[in-house]
């Protein structure tokens, strides 16, 4: 029957195209009306949606000024009365720069616009125009480079907002559309679907759960709108991945309900003060979750807790893994930084460890953040030892004992990794000289600490999954034997 129609609707002219956006997409195409086509035909559209979606996206154009950088040497005395320049303190050198993006009107009455911090930054005027032409001049409101949010204010009558979704119902597959300003091309629409969720690691230092889409977004999309087939707002479009500058299908959005965390703060206070645990965590992979028993390879295993944190308070432990912020589940590392980098200082949250196969709810209420990074400790030092025969996937490597003359000796106790052999079972763990192993934990047994290099043989004399708890460039991190 479904070939029977299929050969009648191509006939009529419909396409095979079409047939099969009405096959696949019946659902999606909800708020979209049928309108009489070519041939008195009816043919699906997403143009009602777009007409009433569109005029709360808004094209912005900045005009601003950077510091140039400038050889050392025309700072110098010499150097300036050499080339007869005037002497006395110089000012910066600066260069004037125009650039543009797009922007999502949130509170029309208020004339707040949701926009990315890099759209904005450095801006010295803002110009926003909308739909109808009209042009306003804006202020910035608030910007948080973590999370390359900002939003700006104008002031307008008859501002239309578009409406908010909920994120955190997105699914892979579901159909969006963005609409933004592409290379300046104002008011421009591409559709795609949903091509991944919760992306991270585009930028090590950013707060970022990203939506993948491959609706075509290109340079001037930035800070557009993401929206689904009801016409609500999703996310915001942010960035792209691409090695020309244009679209290649890997586009990248900030989920609405982060964007509008940030907005709450940003109008509160101009800025996001983000809280933090006192940890530093690494991601649980498989060989890890082995030696540790662990059911699924997910969550954020502390390496280190620091003193007189939030998290020692709370009475997280080195070696626990983090699973879940008040009962939401934790994907990794990264999911855990924004978790709590998004909450609010002082506020408390429930906090799910797994510890020795066991899990436990602890109560923490979230510190303020003095600096984005929180790494503690110290340099590795170094010692003469024979080599000792230790654990199978260690061969390769040397150890020492620390001594007095290492910068170490005193504040931590441990082995210190003297060399690795290139290529090497213990290279292959990841052990890299200078690292220094404070202690060992098997599957089955408890957290052994290692003082000497007897200590380690004795703590590593197993074939069980294990892992090693070592001290690398200030911060503690773990590594996985099997």
């Amino acid at each position: 029957m479904i070939k029977t129609t299929a050969r009648k609707l191509v006939a009529r002219g419909l396409g095979i195209s079409g047939l099969l956006f009405i096959l696949t997409g019946t659902g999606a195409v909800a708020l979209a009306e049928l309108p009489v086509a070519a041939l008195g035909q009816q043919m699906p559209t997403l143009a009602p949606m777009i007409k009433q979606a569109s005029p709360a996206v808004v094209n912005i154009a900045v005009r601003g000024s950077v510091e140039v950088q400038r050889h050392p040497f025309f700072d110098d005395p010499f150097f300036r009365r050499f080339f007869e320049q005037p002497g006395g303190p110089r000012t910066p050198d600066r260069r004037q720069f125009r650039s543009g993006g797009s922007g999502v009107i949130i509170d029309a009455s208020k004339g707040y616009i949701l926009t990315n911090a890099h759209v904005v930054e450095n801006a010295d005027e803002i110009n926003v125009t909308l739909l109808d032409q009209r042009s306003f001049i804006a202020k910035v409101i608030g910007t948080d480079r973590g999370s390359d949010v900002a939003v700006i204010q104008v002031d307008a009558e008859d501002l239309v907002a578009m409406p908010s979704g909920d994120s955190a119902n997105l699914e892979v597959g579901d159909y969006v559309v963005a609409i933004g300003n592409p290379f300046g091309l104002q008011h421009t629409v591409t559709a795609g679907i949903v091509s991944a969720l919760g992306r991270s690691g585009l930028n090590r230092d950013g707060y970022q759960d990203f939506i993948q889409t491959d609706a075509p977004i290109n340079p001037g999309n930035s800070g557009g709108a993401l929206v689904n087939l009801r016409g609500e707002l999703i996310g915001i479009n942010s960035q792209i991945l691409s090695t020309g500058g244009g679209n290649v299908g890997i586009g990248f959005a900030i989920p609405i309900n982060m964007a509008q965390s940030i907005m709450a703060q940003l109008l509160e206070f101009g800025e996001v003060r983000r809280g933090i645990l006192g940890v530093n965590i690494q991601d649980v992979n498989s060989d890890m979750a082995a030696a540790m028993g662990l059911d699924e390879v997910r969550g954020a295993v502390v390496s280190n807790v620091l003193d007189d944190s939030a998290a020692e308070r709370a009475g997280i432990k080195e070696g626990d893994v983090i699973d879940s912020v008040d009962g939401e589940p934790v994907r990794d590392a990264s999911d855990l930084r924004n978790k709590v980098g998004l909450r609010r200082v002082g506020e408390k949250i429930r906090i799910g460890v797994i510890r020795d196969g066991k899990n436990r709810t602890l109560s923490a209420v979230i510190a303020a953040a003095p600096g984005e990074d929180e790494d503690t400790g110290t340099d590795d030092g170094e010692s003469d030892a024979d080599d000792q025969p230790l654990h199978p996937q260690l061969e390769g490597a040397r150890f020492g004992d620390l001594t007095e003359e290492s910068p170490l000796f005193g504040k931590v106790n441990g082995v210190v990794v003297l060399d690795i052999q290139p290529g090497s079972p213990a290279a292959r763990t990841g052990l890299l000289p200078g690292d220094v192993v404070t202690s060992v934990k098997r599957r089955s047994g408890p957290r052994k600490e290692v003082r000497n290099l007897d200590d380690l043989a004795r703590a590593v004399d197993s074939t069980e999954p294990m892992v090693l708890k070592i001290q690398r460039d200030g911060g503690g991190l773990f590594v996985p034997l099997r």
